[in-house]
């Protein structure tokens, strides 16, 4: 005798139309894109309607003893509320119940008959592309924060570095608007590759500190690469002569590393997330003075070096510190604060970024805290 198959309960909530057997979630029934994790995450909140469902049983029984952080259920219970045209300001659907977990909110009716309209099946999120435009806009905030920070190192080096006051004549004044514009695009360049690094490994592997160090030290040193390479090849064609070992691939690749690192490490709190990014900056960028490397300050006293009758002498800078010339001391020191606003203003920019992706999964107050 055959057993017959007892058919799977559905259940209707406003608009919506579940169907956990067929795996499929209607809206006047027309099929709405899910990937099975996200749709298995969604039944079992409609299932226990009305009633709270801890994060531990969602990770439990959605991801199904596969290691994953709380990112990836933030992340499921966004794309949810997007799909559903919900918001965590004012849910009508998942609300969310802090520090514990989420609750179903809208009435649900379970539907023994009816059936779910015929239609065509949705992609899963699995066989869709790779989430570009979110890469790219943490990407661009990462090149947008460090041609920020290049503003007060451009500044810094103009009003230290010219070779006469700036009163007396325009001179100075030129070396500090072209001192500005340069790491301002220098930093534009770098943020870039950085970010974009970052970004990738951000969405290759959530909250990884090790992939977001891994993906920012490559794509700093591939600008770092590209920078040298590239400026190198032009004083040799315009001047006739290189300036020496400039800032390069593995300068970009050790401080970018550590703006990943102090990324894949950020907390709920912008303020710590940042000092974090200073720090570890800081820190890369006194190991890069150490190993003999140069960031934009040992590259420009190279070329005033190279360059005597050059209007840029950072002589004045090693003075503040008590040396004959940018020395040593000045070299480790200026690297150091160099790498620390880089790293501060990338990572900063970023966290702002995710956050603003995330659609406010937590309060202003709560992110500056």
């Amino acid at each position: 005798m055959v057993v017959p198959t007892m058919p799977h309960p559905r259940f209707r909530f406003d608009r919506y139309l579940l169907d956990p057997g067929d795996r499929r979630l209607c809206r006047d029934g027309q099929p709405v894109e899910l990937s099975g994790r996200y749709l298995d995450a969604l039944v079992v909140l409609v299932r226990e309607a009305g009633k709270l469902v801890t994060k531990e049983r969602l990770l439990d029984e959605v991801w199904r003893g596969v290691p994953v952080t709380d990112e990836a259920l933030t992340q499921c219970i966004r794309t949810l509320r997007r799909q559903l045209g919900d918001s965590a300001a004012s849910p009508q659907f998942i609300e969310t119940v802090p520090k514990h977990g989420y609750r179903f909110i809208a009435p649900v009716q379970q539907v023994e008959e009816e059936r779910v309209p015929e239609g065509p099946r949705p992609v899963h999120a699995a066989a869709r592309s790779f989430p570009w435009n979110s890469m790219l806009l943490l990407g661009g905030a990462g090149m947008i924060g460090s041609g920020l920070g290049g503003i007060p190192v451009g500044l810094f080096y103009g009003l230290g570095g010219a070779s006469q006051p700036l009163e007396p004549g325009m001179g100075a004044i030129s070396v500090l608007l072209v001192l500005v514009c340069l790491t301002i695009l220098l930093g534009l360049a770098a943020g870039a590759g950085v970010g974009l690094g970052i970004a990738a490994a951000e969405f290759a592997a959530p909250r990884s500190p090790a992939w977001s160090a891994l993906g920012g030290a490559a794509g700093g040193l591939l600008v770092g690469a590209a920078v040298k390479l590239v400026g190198l090849d032009a004083f040799n064609l315009l001047l006739g002569q290189s300036p020496g070992d400039i800032t390069g691939a593995s300068e970009g690749a050790l401080l970018g590393g550590a703006a990943g690192l102090a990324y894949g490490l950020r907390g709920q709190s912008l303020r710590r997330t940042v000092a974090l990014a200073f720090a570890a900056g800081g820190t890369a960028g006194m190991l890069i003075a150490l190993a003999g490397g140069r960031l934009m300050g040992g590259s420009l006293d190279l070329l005033a070096r190279q360059f005597p009758g050059s209007r840029l002498q950072l002589d004045r800078i090693g003075a503040l510190l008590g040396e004959q010339g940018f020395g040593t001391v000045s070299r480790l020191v200026t690297t150091a604060l160099e790498a620390a606003l880089f790293s501060a203003f990338v990572v900063g920019a970023m966290v702002i970024a995710r956050r603003s992706l995330d659609g406010g999964e937590r309060s202003p107050q709560a992110a500056m805290s």
